[in-house]
């Protein structure tokens, strides 16, 4: 429970600095004339969402085995990070379109309105504000060891390089004249194409657990090792893993001598389970299956 306190307390920092940048924006972005602010703005709305889907799947994936969840609720954590990445995707598709649209516009003779100072003193404000809150959620997600916190923290991060390339675009529709006031939806269109990859990995992260994808070779391989390097003869082989939420899930075999009894190679298995526990934490799901020489 206090794990989950702390990930509603990060949540919650963000989620107010979102709402706070999220009306400066809108606002900056509509009396400034900046299609590039309006689109930030709609970034900071998808990260508001973002918090909102967050504080609901931790307290869900809190919840401890039932009947119907014996290996308990962690997934629900990996399926926020997941939404979270569809939310990022239809943002930055969003954006793009909305800034390929004023390109063309522009390109066919249009005449695009130069943005207000307000819009760049909004995105110069976001970026300071994001880039503070992205370092302190992602050092929480580590500490805490968090899917969904991480995922969070990247979204903050997504948000303050947004407000990176709008501040240039805006800033440079401003003081290089009406000619260059394009530069306000090249800035957009751009930071879009970043948000896709950030929305791309995560997706490719979260699809990947939710599908039983195994966990990293790396991680795989310090588990053979650490059960090899137990006292005795052991042989650590059809080795099987994945993440369950923010834990993991381990499943081997273990050759042992035929010949010792019972409660010997009960003892061996137990060993090996307190040991993994010990290395990856108390609610690492292990199962251990002995076979003989």
């Amino acid at each position: 429970m206090e794990r989950n306190r702390e990930i509603y307390k990060v949540t919650l920092v963000g989620g107010v600095v979102n709402v706070v940048l999220l009306l400066f924006k809108f606002i900056a972005g509509i009396l400034g004339h900046s299609s590039a602010m309006v689109a930030d703005a709609v970034h900071s709305l998808s990260d508001f969402v973002t918090d909102i889907v967050v504080l609901v799947f931790v307290r869900i994936s809190g919840k401890p085995k039932d009947k119907s969840h014996d290996y308990g609720h962690g997934k629900y954590e990996t399926l926020a990070m997941t939404l979270i990445g569809f939310a990022l995707l239809a943002v930055a598709i969003g954006i793009i379109y909305n800034g390929t649209t004023n390109i063309i516009f522009w390109a066919n003779g249009g005449q695009l309105e130069a943005p207000g100072l307000l819009a760049l003193w909004a995105a110069l404000l976001s970026i300071v504000l994001k880039e503070g809150v992205y370092h302190y959620s992602m050092v929480k997600a580590r500490e805490l060891n968090s899917q969904a916190l991480e995922a969070n923290a990247w979204h903050h991060r997504s948000d303050a390089l947004s407000s990176v390339g709008t501040a240039i675009g805006i800033g440079g529709a401003i003081f290089l004249g009406q000619r260059w006031t394009v530069l306000d939806p090249i800035a957009s269109v751009v930071v879009g194409a970043f948000i896709v990859k950030v929305s791309i990995d995560l997706l490719r992260n979260g699809i990947g657990d939710l599908m039983e994808q195994s966990l990293p070779d790396s991680v795989e391989e310090e588990i053979l090792n650490l059960v090899a390097s137990l006292p005795g003869d052991v042989k650590p082989h059809d080795l099987r893993t994945r993440r369950l939420g923010n834990h993991y899930a381990i499943e081997l075999h273990i050759l042992m001598d035929g010949d010792v009894s019972l409660r010997e190679a009960h003892d061996k298995a137990s060993e090996v389970e307190n040991l993994l526990r010990d290395h990856y934490g108390a609610e690492t799901h292990v199962a251990v299956h002995v076979e003989p020489k």
